[in-house]
Protein backbone atom coordinates (compact mmCIF):
# COMPACT_ATOMS: atom_id res chain seq x y z
CA UNK A 1 0.00 0.00 0.00
CA UNK A 2 2.79 2.82 1.34
CA UNK A 3 4.42 2.01 -2.49
CA UNK A 4 1.59 2.49 -4.47
CA UNK A 5 0.96 6.38 -2.68
CA UNK A 6 4.41 6.67 -3.29
CA UNK A 7 4.04 5.86 -6.67
CA UNK A 8 1.11 7.80 -7.20
CA UNK A 9 2.99 10.89 -5.05
CA UNK A 10 6.13 11.00 -7.28
CA UNK A 11 3.75 10.52 -10.19
CA UNK A 12 1.32 13.80 -9.12
CA UNK A 13 4.73 15.64 -8.51
CA UNK A 14 5.97 15.19 -11.59
CA UNK A 15 2.95 15.97 -13.59
CA UNK A 16 2.40 18.94 -11.89
CA UNK A 17 6.10 19.87 -12.22
CA UNK A 18 5.54 19.66 -15.74
CA UNK A 19 2.23 21.20 -16.03
CA UNK A 20 2.87 24.41 -13.28
CA UNK A 21 6.18 25.25 -15.23
CA UNK A 22 5.17 27.04 -17.75
CA UNK A 23 2.05 29.05 -15.70
CA UNK A 24 4.89 30.33 -13.10
CA UNK A 25 6.60 32.37 -16.15
CA UNK A 26 3.16 33.52 -17.15
CA UNK A 27 0.32 34.93 -15.17
CA UNK A 28 1.12 35.06 -11.10
CA UNK A 29 -1.67 36.47 -9.22
CA UNK A 30 0.02 37.37 -5.88
CA UNK A 31 3.26 36.87 -4.84
CA UNK A 32 5.59 37.78 -1.82
CA UNK A 33 7.63 36.74 1.19
CA UNK A 34 7.33 35.74 4.85
CA UNK A 35 9.07 34.85 7.85
CA UNK A 36 8.26 31.71 10.05
CA UNK A 37 10.24 31.99 13.75
CA UNK A 38 8.88 28.42 14.37
CA UNK A 39 7.95 25.13 12.44
CA UNK A 40 4.27 25.17 11.62
CA UNK A 41 1.30 22.56 10.03
CA UNK A 42 0.13 23.87 7.09
CA UNK A 43 -2.23 21.94 5.07
CA UNK A 44 -0.54 18.47 5.06
CA UNK A 45 2.83 20.25 4.98
CA UNK A 46 5.49 20.38 8.13
CA UNK A 47 6.89 23.83 7.26
CA UNK A 48 10.66 24.73 9.11
CA UNK A 49 10.90 27.74 10.15
CA UNK A 50 12.94 30.43 7.83
CA UNK A 51 12.45 33.06 5.55
CA UNK A 52 9.90 31.99 2.28
CA UNK A 53 8.72 33.08 -1.12
CA UNK A 54 5.30 32.56 -2.00
CA UNK A 55 3.27 32.65 -5.16
CA UNK A 56 -1.04 31.99 -5.31
CA UNK A 57 -2.25 31.38 -8.61
CA UNK A 58 -5.84 31.01 -9.42
CA UNK A 59 -6.93 28.37 -11.52
CA UNK A 60 -10.91 27.88 -12.41
CA UNK A 61 -12.15 27.15 -8.88
CA UNK A 62 -9.20 26.89 -6.85
CA UNK A 63 -5.95 28.78 -5.73
CA UNK A 64 -2.63 27.54 -5.69
CA UNK A 65 0.07 27.88 -3.39
CA UNK A 66 3.48 28.14 -3.98
CA UNK A 67 5.96 28.27 -1.12
CA UNK A 68 9.72 28.50 -1.46
CA UNK A 69 12.38 28.65 1.22
CA UNK A 70 14.87 31.41 0.61
CA UNK A 71 18.65 30.81 1.40
CA UNK A 72 19.79 27.97 3.50
CA UNK A 73 18.46 24.12 2.94
CA UNK A 74 16.00 24.59 -0.05
CA UNK A 75 12.39 23.35 0.66
CA UNK A 76 9.31 23.63 -1.56
CA UNK A 77 5.76 22.91 -0.78
CA UNK A 78 2.84 23.41 -3.16
CA UNK A 79 -0.88 23.67 -1.84
CA UNK A 80 -4.19 23.11 -3.25
CA UNK A 81 -6.81 26.10 -1.90
CA UNK A 82 -10.73 24.87 -2.11
CA UNK A 83 -11.46 27.98 0.81
CA UNK A 84 -11.14 31.17 0.05
CA UNK A 85 -13.10 34.25 0.86
CA UNK A 86 -12.42 38.31 -0.26
CA UNK A 87 -10.37 40.35 2.15
CA UNK A 88 -11.26 43.53 3.41
CA UNK A 89 -8.61 46.09 1.46
CA UNK A 90 -7.75 48.05 4.87
CA UNK A 91 -6.39 44.79 6.64
CA UNK A 92 -2.83 43.66 6.43
CA UNK A 93 -1.35 40.95 5.12
CA UNK A 94 -1.02 38.12 8.02
CA UNK A 95 -0.98 34.38 8.59
CA UNK A 96 -3.33 32.99 11.24
CA UNK A 97 -1.86 30.68 13.38
CA UNK A 98 -3.86 28.46 16.20
CA UNK A 99 -2.27 26.28 18.95
CA UNK A 100 -3.21 22.31 19.24
CA UNK A 101 -1.05 19.78 21.07
CA UNK A 102 0.27 18.53 17.83
CA UNK A 103 2.27 22.35 17.87
CA UNK A 104 1.14 25.56 16.06
CA UNK A 105 -0.91 25.02 12.31
CA UNK A 106 -1.57 28.10 10.07
CA UNK A 107 -5.45 28.25 9.67
CA UNK A 108 -5.52 31.47 6.78
CA UNK A 109 -3.40 33.60 5.00
CA UNK A 110 -5.12 37.05 4.53
CA UNK A 111 -4.10 38.90 1.34
CA UNK A 112 -6.13 42.40 1.49
CA UNK A 113 -3.42 43.77 -1.84
CA UNK A 114 -5.31 40.36 -3.58
CA UNK A 115 -8.33 41.13 -1.94
CA UNK A 116 -8.63 37.13 -0.64
CA UNK A 117 -8.47 35.31 2.37
CA UNK A 118 -7.51 31.62 2.10
CA UNK A 119 -8.45 28.90 4.71
CA UNK A 120 -6.62 25.79 5.53
CA UNK A 121 -7.49 22.76 7.24
CA UNK A 122 -6.56 22.40 11.34
CA UNK A 123 -7.38 19.62 13.33
CA UNK A 124 -10.24 20.44 15.71
CA UNK A 125 -9.81 21.73 19.73
CA UNK A 126 -9.55 18.95 21.47
CA UNK A 127 -12.30 18.14 23.81
CA UNK A 128 -11.76 17.16 27.81
CA UNK A 129 -13.42 14.05 28.61
CA UNK A 130 -15.71 14.90 31.46
CA UNK A 131 -15.26 12.29 34.32
CA UNK A 132 -17.90 10.52 35.13
CA UNK A 133 -18.63 10.40 39.15
CA UNK A 134 -18.97 6.40 39.76
CA UNK A 135 -21.23 7.70 43.13
CA UNK A 136 -23.61 9.12 41.42
CA UNK A 137 -23.48 6.48 38.64
CA UNK A 138 -23.55 3.62 40.39
CA UNK A 139 -27.01 1.93 41.22
CA UNK A 140 -28.60 1.67 44.31
CA UNK A 141 -30.04 -1.36 46.22
CA UNK A 142 -33.22 -1.41 47.36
Amino acid sequence: MNTIRRFAYAAALTVSALTFAPTLASAQDAHGTFKLAHEVHWQNNLVPAGEYAFTLESKSRSELLLLRKIGGTSAGFMMLIHDAEPATPSEISKLLLVSRPGGSFVSAMELPDVGITLHFAVPPEPREMAKADTAAAAPSAR
